[in-house]
């Protein structure tokens, strides 16, 4: 076995013959006619903020700071041993999972595993039907509500009617 075998490539690298090559990316690979015939790819929050920051011509910087504001709010509330429920998306709940004595496999040694709390993931109904579709058939996906357009400044209001003339006469007063 040689050196460089025993190390990890970096993202995006893989190993042939004992050196690292790049994979192809974006245009030249072949695309796969099904879900089924891919590997699903890695999105990461880098990639969420753009796709956001582009839909709703909002900065990425503000994008970026929302969602980590959220996922602030979902991990304290979590922690706090509350229920979040997002309709039609799922239900993440804190759940106690009991002491327990486990085997190691390697070892066949007996160990004692200490209680703990778990976060489980409980799909929503949209999420599984979402899921369940064909992945051949092309699928909707709902815009985001981009930022309204800067309103226009009020218009001005409309002169005031004309006074009307009274007709002259011929008296001196």
């Amino acid at each position: 076995m040689t050196a460089a075998a025993d190390v990890t490539p970096a993202r995006g690298l893989t190993w042939k013959g004992g050196r690292a090559d790049t994979q192809t990316r974006g245009e030249d690979r072949e695309r796969p006619t099904s879900m089924s015939e891919r590997e699903p790819e890695t999105i990461t929050k880098k990639d969420l903020v753009n796709r956001i920051a582009d839909s709703t011509r909002q900065t990425k910087a503000v994008i970026k700071d929302v969602v980590q504001l959220f996922l602030d709010e979902v991990i304290a509330e979590l922690a706090a041993g509350n229920r979040l429920e997002f309709r039609d998306f799922g239900v993440f709940e804190v759940k106690s999972r009991a002491a327990r004595r486990a085997q190691n496999p390697r070892t066949m040694q007996r160990v004692h595993v200490p209680a703990k709390r778990v976060v489980k993931f409980k799909v929503g109904r949209v999420l599984r039907e979402r899921i369940d579709e064909d992945p051949d058939r092309p699928t909707r996906v709902p815009r985001a509500v981009a930022a309204p357009p800067p309103t226009p400044p009020p218009k001005p209001p409309p002169p005031p009617p004309p006074t009307p003339r009274l007709p002259s006469s011929n008296s001196p007063f």
